[in-house]
């Protein structure tokens, strides 16, 4: 393969991880802990939704445990399958991108 065609390649696959990557930036994930909160966040991390049950609001800190644990969880999930769209191009390619 050329120098050229190497390039070309290299290209490809940037255009393809940040196609995937805006279509994570896009992508919703919710979580649900004890039927008491749900979170939603998209790809891209910013917060859409947080949905309180009524009946949890009358313990102020389990709630906001609650909270920070919906997040924490789904900002796992997300850095995960950002993980792994850039091992799936990675391993198709080759060059690391």
């Amino acid at each position: 393969m050329n120098m050229q065609q190497l390039m070309a390649q290299a290209q490809k696959m940037q255009r393809e991880l940040q196609k995937a990557k805006d279509a994570l930036a896009e992508k919703e994930f919710t979580v649900n802990k004890a039927g008491a909160v749900t979170v939603t966040v998209k790809g891209d991390k910013t917060v859409q939704k947080i949905d309180i049950d009524k009946d949890a609001l009358e313990d102020k800190e389990m709630v906001e445990e609650m909270i920070v644990m919906a997040l924490n969880e789904l900002y796992e999930q997300i850095d995960e399958e950002n993980d792994a769209i850039e091992e799936k191009l990675a391993g198709r390619g080759g060059l690391g991108f």
